[in-house]
């Protein structure tokens, strides 16, 4: 049942998803076959078990999540993060070892309720969008096609996204405060309270629309990578890459890995004006935010256009790749952890992969 995970973590964060999800959902969608609708131990165990791989492969690669947080916003005449090196050194020297992850703990706690509302939002739309399916076609026996998968997909990480969008974006925040901040986040909780005292319950959104827009060209060249490349490696057998007429999971994970890739690059701009988004109205910012010259108030906007204009006149289009670097190192780590991670918890728990009709 990794069906409900081929969403979720695609919009914020940027971005990774784990291979195994990829590969179980595209396999779904060639089959026509549906997500099991009972057993609901076997799903408690299955949402453990992704939330536990999430948990790992975020975990792993915290250090590179902030640090990409960090260039994303920082002040482009006050720079004190200028490239991937230098930045965790820069981190390490003057926060510690703790300074690396910062914020990892709230993107972690995440995880649990944007599985769990994920989950029920993909069985929940797969359902309705069959059941139109069907009354559209006439076709009582209509399967989901992978363009409705995808659909349903989509709709499932955007409600789940929204849901738990106040702790991404109080994340931010958190990651980007440091030991010099005039005033401290001490944990998800406070920095939510925090938030919606000084700024309004909409301050909690900031950013949400670029996320929004974002899944769509994740998830579809994602999906449109991924599938392409495994059709063609089967097809063409280069290097004998194809065995019993499967890929091996190291070749699974290399797709899973360029898809990733090619996906975040073209959403990632989007990603950048998210997390600057988020920082609008913090009256506390830290000195690296964002600002005009050396200022250390946070730039103001007025919307996502308003932020996209700005950013590129003030700072030029470069700007808006401001730590893809860091965030493209960190996918086949995160991905092969994620895998491991969820296969192994997977067999502790005993979860099996049964599907039907």
């Amino acid at each position: 049942m990794a069906s409900e995970d081929v969403v979720g973590e695609r919009t914020g964060d940027s971005a990774v998803t784990t291979i195994v999800n990829l590969a179980e959902e595209a396999k779904l969608a060639r089959e026509g076959v549906k997500a099991p609708s009972h057993a609901l131990l076997s799903i408690c165990k299955s949402l453990v078990a992704g939330g536990v791989a999430g948990g790992v492969s975020r975990t792993a690669v915290a250090p590179l999540e902030r640090l990409k947080i960090l260039l994303q916003v920082q002040n482009p005449h006050n720079i004190q993060y200028n490239g991937t090196i230098q930045g965790l050194k820069y981190i390490w020297r003057t926060e510690g070892f703790r300074g690396l992850f910062k914020g990892n703990g709230t993107n972690c706690a995440r995880i649990v309720p944007n599985s769990a509302v994920k989950f029920f939002s993909y069985e929940q739309a797969s359902s309705g969008i069959l059941w139109l399916y069907r009354q559209q076609s006439g076709k009582e026996d209509a399967q989901l096609t992978p363009v409705l998968r995808l659909g349903a997909g989509a709709c499932a990480g955007i409600i789940a996204m929204s849901a738990t969008y106040p702790m991404d974006m109080v994340r931010g925040r958190i990651t980007v405060q440091t030991e010099k901040s005039p005033y401290q986040y001490r944990g998800m909780f406070h920095a939510l309270g925090t938030v919606y005292r000084e700024e309004g319950f909409r301050a909690l959104y900031k950013g949400w629309l670029p996320s929004v827009i974002g899944v769509i060209p994740y998830v579809g060249l994602n999906f449109a990578v991924y599938e392409s490349l495994k059709d063609w490696l089967m097809k063409t057998n280069p290097y004998g890459l194809v065995q019993d007429n499967e890929l091996s999971v190291v070749t699974r994970l290399a797709c899973g890995a360029a898809a990733g890739t090619v996906g975040q690059t073209v959403a990632y701009p989007l990603d950048v004006i998210r997390r600057r988004m988020q920082m609008v109205g913090w009256k506390d910012a830290a000195s690296v935010v964002t600002g005009h010259g050396k200022s250390k108030a946070p730039l103001e906007y007025n919307g996502m256009i308003d932020a996209f204009r700005k950013t590129v006149r003030n700072e030029g289009f470069g700007a808006l790749y401001k730590g893809l670097v860091p965030n493209s190192v960190k996918v086949v780590p995160s991905i092969a952890l994620a895998f491991v991670s969820y296969e192994v918890v997977k067999d502790v728990l005993g979860v099996e992969m049964r599907i039907s009709d």
